[in-house]
């Protein structure tokens, strides 16, 4: 079958079941035009919970369908790939981070949304990449315990020098590929393009940006600037969609390495074996750790 043979198919059983489909940022072109909804992660969980649909598949990785059943229970949500994980979701476990908490009695527990369900359910708040600032901001405690990536605490606690910052040795693989030398290589290369970053970039690489934000905050900016060119320090799908949608700008990637595997583990025949009921995983959540975890994110949407 062709691609528009495959998307036509999805989006004839995806009517006739009354099917929700959400893609991450990171998902192929041909994936987000199938979706009912695109962004970041968290941002695809609340669309989800607004709409009628009772069955949600999510293109994205575990932690993103695990967020959505909590929000939405009563719906059901199926991971369009079944091996589609998050390194650093799984960093960290609820035993480990309860036994940090110990030695840390004081300090405010903000768990980035890239968590699992679990290790949710023994943290105060819940934080993304757009939010953590304002969030971390707003908290009374003036002790913060940030999980589990040091990249984004790190870039934070910087904003903060009011708080005092506990950080782990945890991160996104991903972005932490990149170095200062690729920046430095890639500005030779490309004098006039703005540099714009992710803020689970290395320190090193965090601090020669032009601009700092989330997935989705990149995006907003590139499309929103002036300027013609622009180097982009995260995942490189994200090169490909603002070339589709920005034709008359230039855009590089900062390393042609900056590749997530686990989000480009699902295709488009799986999200279509999804919609047949042959494919993806069901995702169930015991009700203490959903209720637990969702504590967490109710907390982050009442100070963010």
């Amino acid at each position: 079958m062709a691609i528009k043979d495959i998307q036509e198919e999805i989006l004839r059983l995806k009517k006739e079941k009354d099917i929700c489909i959400l893609a991450h940022c990171y998902q192929s072109p041909e994936i987000l035009e199938i979706a009912d909804f695109t962004g970041d992660s968290f941002a695809l969980s609340v669309s989800a919970s607004k709409v009628e649909n009772k069955t949600v598949i999510m293109c994205g990785v575990r932690f993103m369908a695990e967020t959505c059943k909590i929000l939405s229970p009563e719906k059901t949500v199926i991971l369009s790939n079944a091996d589609a994980g998050c390194p650093m979701a799984e960093m960290m476990d609820k035993e480990t981070i309860s036994e940090v908490k110990e030695l840390y009695p004081e300090h405010t527990v903000v768990a980035y949304i890239n968590t699992t369900s679990e290790l949710k359910t023994v943290c105060d708040v819940c934080v993304t990449s757009s939010s953590a600032l304002k969030i971390c901001k707003k908290l009374d405690s003036d002790k913060i315990l940030f999980i589990p990536d040091c990249n984004l605490g790190d870039w934070i606690s910087k904003q903060l020098p009011e708080k005092e910052f506990k950080l782990l040795n945890g991160g996104c693989p991903t972005h932490a590929r990149m170095s200062a030398a690729d920046v430095k290589k890639a500005k030779e290369a490309h004098p006039n393009a703005l540099f714009l970053v992710h803020p689970e970039c290395k320190p090193e690489v965090v601090s020669l940006a032009d601009y700092v934000g989330s997935t989705t905050g990149i995006m907003d900016y590139a499309k929103k600037s002036e300027a013609k060119e622009f180097i982009i320090g995260t995942e490189n799908s994200i090169v490909t969609h603002l070339q589709l949608e920005c034709p008359e700008k230039r855009f590089y990637p900062l390393s042609k390495d900056c590749i997530c595997h686990n989000m480009k583990a699902t295709t488009l025949v799986d999200v279509l074996n999804c919609c047949k009921g042959t494919g993806g995983e069901v995702i169930e959540l015991d009700e203490e750790t959903r209720l637990g975890a969702k504590r967490c994110i109710d907390k982050m949407i009442e100070l963010g």
